[in-house]
């Protein structure tokens, strides 16, 4: 298991589902986390909750480059350097066909989703230190078309590209991407079971994951066990891109 001890990194999205799993598992391996999310009574909820000393949060509005820029510049201000950034904080939207979907949804999607990423990499990527890595969120619905779902699913194919394309012009920091099945998360804990059901009969395992699973894969990316992976895109799935 690796050892994250004196390593600072950056997780977005850090007080629900995946995000929040994967700070609470770094903390547990020795990192020190800067914490971010748009929801601040859940961000200082979960401050409060991690083991050790040290940790921070802020209040980010990730499709504000402002509001992205300010947090990662107080992360070093802090502890004076960034080894590792995790980009989980997404947005979902209802199902709606294409020739019904608004502008307004669609915007919003892509500010959140795909230009919340862009911030991020940018501005951590000024920040990080040499061999630092970064991981960001991607989605299966990313690689195929899922009914209903325009605008998800051409967000998160953007930050594939967006990843490759970081990883292409920095050769000693690592940019990869997690790419999420069906998970358990607030997002969908209201689900329809049929649809659930109906959803997941075309993977391998037929259920939805924990937040861990995902993050344990987001951890080796971090990891200097995953030194030679570079512009990847690691689906966590269960067997549904396959």
């Amino acid at each position: 298991m690796t050892s994250f001890k004196g390593k600072v990194i950056t997780v977005t999205g850090a007080a629900s589902g995946m995000g929040l799993a994967t700070a609470q598992l770094l903390v547990l391996r020795g990192a020190v986390i800067s914490l971010a999310d748009i929801n601040e009574e859940a961000l200082k909820s979960v401050l409060d909750s991690l083991p050790g000393n040290g940790h921070i949060y802020q209040v980010v509005d990730v499709s504000k480059s402002e509001s992205v820029n300010a947090w990662i510049k107080k992360t070093i201000d802090t502890f004076g350097k960034l080894d590792g950034a995790v980009n989980m904080a997404g947005i979902i939207a209802e199902p709606t066909p294409l020739t019904e979907y608004t502008d307004e949804v669609w915007d919003r999607m892509f500010a959140v989703n795909t230009r919340g990423v862009f911030n991020c990499l940018r501005a951590e990527l000024k920040a990080i230190t040499a061999r630092g890595s970064i991981v960001s969120a991607a989605s299966v619905f990313g690689q195929f078309g899922a009914p209903g779902h325009v605008a998800y699913c051409a967000s998160k194919a953007a930050v594939i590209g967006l990843s490759r394309t970081a990883a292409k012009e920095n050769e000693h920091i690592r940019v990869n991407c997690v790419s999420p099945g069906s998970v358990s998360t607030a997002m969908n804990q209201h689900d329809d079971p049929e649809h659930v059901k109906r959803s997941l009969a075309g993977t391998v395992q037929k259920r939805r994951a924990e937040p861990i699973k995902v993050a344990r894969v987001i951890a080796f990316l971090l990891s200097d066990e995953a030194s030679f992976v570079t512009g990847a895109v690691y689906n966590v799935d269960g067997g549904w891109v396959c």
